[in-house]
């Protein structure tokens, strides 16, 4: 089972409090809380104005990003299928096996 871990934005503030920008997703309990500063791109960046527009053009068009909610189910969903096709490989390779096995025994007991 992997431990959970959850990724929020925050502020640290002059007196070095620190601000979540949402609720924790996680069991209470300890944590282990690393902090990595984040660059603000100015508003004339050549990205960020490319952002911006991609964006806007999404929003013109209706477009909707899913939630957190429809991305975890989806990952999990996938994550389901990905090891169901890992385990039918198991499957599939022991059969091959035992077929193998089976092939050589039988060719063992009229070869003698």
């Amino acid at each position: 089972m992997s431990t959970p871990i959850a990724v929020v934005e925050g502020i640290v503030n002059p007196d070095g409090t620190l601000v979540l920008q949402e609720k924790v997703n996680l069991p209470p309990g300890k944590v282990q809380v690393t902090l990595v500063p984040m660059t603000d791109l100015p508003e004339d960046d050549p990205f960020w104005q490319r952002m911006k527009a991609i964006w806007a053009g999404q929003k013109a068009h209706g477009h909707v990003p899913r939630s957190a909610e429809e991305v975890e189910a989806e990952r999990r969903a996938f994550r389901e299928e990905f090891e169901n096709d890992i385990q039918d490989a198991i499957r599939l390779q022991e059969e091959c096996r035992r077929a193998r096995q089976e092939a050589a025994r039988q060719s063992g007991e009229s070869g003698a």
